[in-house]
């Protein structure tokens, strides 16, 4: 499949090394907004890919099949929508878009162009997601999910010396929730649904993004808590406690040990072992659902990236965090 992408950072970088291991795999166009950067990122690949300074001629392309979006998260919906309006698939990084109103907007384009539209949340797709999912009833009647994922930005230092980085930008949707917090959310909502209720809150820097916040969610029988930071760093594995068992999962951003501990002391470890990029498994459910003529994943679906994006919009509102993307749809907040 021949892969367009957009971002020429680290991510891009590390996506396209798990992408070759699938074998189906092309890239054929970079787009970056300078030339000198994008032909610089290009030369880096064998496959020589084409470099595009102008995003709708990339996707007008008839060398690109689809295309891989890892720019700042305040372009994803109108990056993603304007390829989808010609005819190309997108597996957009999360968080998927701003806010709900645009994610509704970037659906509604792959529904009228039939094409597919994948959320690339790697932690749902990698094997050990599949073994929390297979094994979650032995720890009989859930209570309680709890996810935390803290960790220290390498920016937050020019932050304090008053060097306000894309990290920090709220031009760009970014922040703790935004950034990490997603991480959390996106598996509670892909095994228990959308919350009934969420109570948020957060620190919000000079800048105006937040550095670090917390959220407890209601579900009928059960209440989940998340915890996210870019400001301090945090050791916490992940547990989804029920009344038999409490099952530990060492990093809910990405799985690589998951162990049942019993009430009556018994540690069953349900690990998978993992050989493939943490990455692999996104690209290749997308390249898969592309061959099969499928739109919507049936792990990272269309819908639940939908409930995250109304959840993480909520939580926003409750901390009184707003981008400037959200002036642009009134419907937002």
């Amino acid at each position: 499949m021949r892969f367009g992408v957009i971002g020429t950072n680290w991510i891009t970088e590390r996506f396209i090394q798990a992408a070759i291991e699938t074998d189906e795999f092309s890239l054929t166009a970079v787009y970056s907004r300078t030339e000198d950067k994008g032909k610089a990122f290009a030369a880096k690949y064998n496959s020589q890919p084409e470099v595009f300074t102008d995003l709708a001629q990339m996707a007008a392309s008839d060398q690109v099949d689809a295309v891989y979006i890892a720019s700042p998260n305040s372009f994803h919906a109108e990056q993603a929508i304007l390829c989808m309006n010609l005819g190309k698939h997108v597996l957009c990084e999360k968080p998927f878009a701003s806010n709900a109103t645009e994610v509704r907007s970037m659906i509604e384009a792959a529904h009228n162009n039939d094409v597919l539209l994948m959320e690339a949340v790697k932690s749902t797709l990698m094997p050990n997601f599949s073994i929390i999912k297979d094994h979650l009833y032995k720890i009989g009647r859930v209570r309680r999910y709890f996810a935390s994922y803290c960790q220290y930005s390498s920016r937050f230092d020019a932050f304090k010396q008053g060097n306000v980085l894309n990290a920090f930008n709220p031009a760009f949707s970014n922040g703790s929730l935004m950034d990490l917090g997603v991480y959390c959310l996106y598996p509670m909502v892909a095994l228990f649904g959308k919350p009934d209720e969420i109570r948020a809150v957060g620190v919000l820097l000079s800048s105006g993004v937040d550095g670090e916040g917390s959220a407890v969610m209601r579900y009928p029988d059960m209440d989940a808590v998340v915890m996210h930071s870019k400001i301090t760093d945090s050791y916490l594995p992940a547990e989804i406690q029920g009344e038999n068992g409490t099952m530990v999962i060492d990093k809910i951003s990405q799985p690589y040990e998951v162990k049942i501990h019993y009430r009556d002391g018994t540690i069953e470890d349900l690990t998978k072992a993992q050989t493939r990029e943490p990455m692999y498994y996104e690209i290749q459910e997308f390249i898969d659902l592309v061959k099969s003529g499928e739109r919507n994943s049936s792990i990272n679906t269309l819908e639940c990236s939908l409930a995250v994006a109304e959840v993480m919009e909520e939580a926003r509102r409750q901390i009184g965090l707003r981008y400037e993307a959200d002036l642009k749809n009134t419907s937002a907040h």
